[in-house]
């Protein structure tokens, strides 16, 4: 038998699961991730070093120190615009391994009344990632506080960054069979493992006509957050950077990530990053019916583009002109319709009496 951790938390959460759909039945995508992700033992968000180049997958605050830094700049701006309130909450959803907020804190030095109108305030459920996040900005000029949720940061206006955090949130998965949308939904397989099936009927109004075995996935995480966005005393200003469609469309894009390359979201639970693309046009209709405004999409090579990034890695690259050809290659992966410039998209959400922010005005 192995002695490999790794194996065993396999086995337990798989166990788990197996258990828990042999008694109940089969179980809808939505409570699938959230076992493999939040499970209190052997999920996913439990582990240690998950991001990075030794980990699973790669951000682009990880890629560049210029996004973060272009973020920080970005949340001066709206701060100005929003009539310099102090204090000003800055909040990261979901903030990895801090690299976003110390680049963009150390960018925002250049304007010392910004930093001493800011309390920085961080959401992250992962305590290991709560450690490392710690680590990395311990040096910085603002101190943190930490929140398991949204709805735990304190009163008052708010910037609100979110850089790959929706796409991690649980989604359900409707799958539509002879006229009829289905919860889809994971069973047991014959020899022992998982897989998906068809559940019971569902009322659903698709925004098209759907084709035989079209899938449609819905992510009730976002109105959550939204509304407790819109339940918050203003002014306040959200930056969500994800992946996904800027219009509506099906398909399955559920995706599980391990060391860097697409596995089987069914194999291996709790070992794999589970994610699935966002879908903007339905984030910005969820914004607008929790009494917000939503600005874009935009590509990200739109928004980092309007933010300045081409001159502010040619600063970089002449302060640091042995790493040039480093930095240049980090930004054409940020930018490049082939890296992340195309697939990832910007969309601003704030409160509804404001004018859109820079750069989406």
């Amino acid at each position: 038998m192995s002695n490999d951790p790794a194996e065993a938390i396999v086995r337990s959460l798989l166990e788990t699961l197996r258990e828990h759909i042999a008694r109940h039945g089969p179980m809808p995508v939505d409570r699938y991730m959230r076992a493999c992700l939040e499970d209190p033992r052997h999920g996913y968000w439990r582990r240690t070093a998950t991001i990075g180049a030794g980990g699973d997958f790669i951000t682009a605050p990880e890629i560049s120190q210029v996004f973060g830094e272009l973020i920080g700049l970005w949340s001066v701006v709206v701060w100005e615009s929003i009539g310099h309130p102090s204090p000003l909450r800055l909040v990261e959803l979901g903030p990895g391994r801090g690299s976003l907020m110390r680049d963009a804190l150390r960018a925002a030095r250049a304007v010392p009344r910004f930093l001493e109108a800011v309390t920085v305030h961080l959401v992250e459920v992962s305590a290991p990632l709560r450690d490392i996040q710690a680590r990395t900005l311990a040096s910085r000029p603002a101190e943190a506080t930490w929140h398991p949720a949204l709805a735990q940061v304190p009163p008052g206006p708010a910037i609100v960054i979110a850089n790959e955090f929706l796409d991690a949130l649980p989604i359900r998965q409707l799958i539509y069979r002879q006229g009829v949308w289905h919860e889809r939904v994971v069973a047991l397989a014959r020899e022992g493992g998982l897989q998906f099936a068809v559940g019971a009927p569902v009322v659903f109004q698709a925004h098209a006509e759907p084709t035989d075995g079209a899938i449609v996935e819905l992510r009730a995480g976002e109105e959550e957050v939204l509304r407790t966005l819109a339940e918050r005393a203003g002014p306040h200003c959200a930056l969500f950077v994800d992946y996904g469609p800027a219009r509506p469309s099906f398909g399955d894009t559920l995706q599980a990530v391990r060391r860097h390359a697409y596995a089987d979201p069914l194999l291996d639970p709790g070992m794999a990053d589970l994610t699935a693309h966002v879908q903007f046009a339905g984030l910005a209709g969820k914004a607008e019916a929790a009494g917000l405004a939503a600005h874009g999409p935009m590509t990200q090579a739109e928004l980092l583009g309007r933010l300045g990034v081409v001159e502010r890695a040619q600063r970089l690259m002449a302060a640091n002109p042995a790493r040039a050809g480093e930095i240049e290659a980090a930004v054409q992966r940020l930018i490049s319709p082939s890296g992340m410039g195309e697939l990832f998209k910007a969309m601003a959400v704030i409160s509804a009496h404001l004018p859109p922010p820079f750069p989406f005005g």
